[in-house]
């Protein structure tokens, strides 16, 4: 189990990981070991609350498939172990960040002072405006 919260935990079993070989700087060992990490997440699937999941659909952007699953591709470091891990940590923090509920706007309104203010502002403008127009010669 992978805790995201005091309250919120991931089963492993829902995340699938594949190994493929990476671009990049490595030498020969670039050609010959999988180091860069896949890692799927199926979002409408998992045990996650249903507004933690729209969250985190929200919050994926061109992350997530058609399908609601959840792509993560990690290949920054040299190693298995490094990128699996930079995957993990790349889904938890996504995961975090949805869980946490959005404050609910209040509506306000503005106050008498407030609007009288801005009334007089837009009639000091207005007159400074006319000043500038040009004088009439009839």
């Amino acid at each position: 189990m992978i805790r995201i919260t005091p309250t919120l935990e991931l089963d492993e079993g829902e995340i699938r990981e594949r190994f493929v070989r990476a671009a990049g700087p490595g030498g020969q060992n670039v050609n010959k070991v999988a180091t860069a990490v896949e890692l799927r997440f199926d979002v409408n699937a998992s045990t996650l609350p249903a507004e933690v999941k729209a969250r985190l659909i929200a919050l994926a952007g061109r992350k997530i498939t058609t399908e609601g699953v959840l792509h993560i591709d990690s290949r920054v470091y040299r190693s298995q172990a490094q990128n699996r891990e930079a995957a993990r940590k790349l889904l938890v923090d996504l995961l975090r960040r949805a869980a946490v509920k959005p404050k609910r706007r209040r509506p306000t309104r503005p106050s008498g002072a407030a609007r009288e203010a801005r009334l007089a502002s837009k009639k000091r403008r207005g007159a400074v405006k006319k000043t500038r127009a040009a004088a009439d010669e009839d």
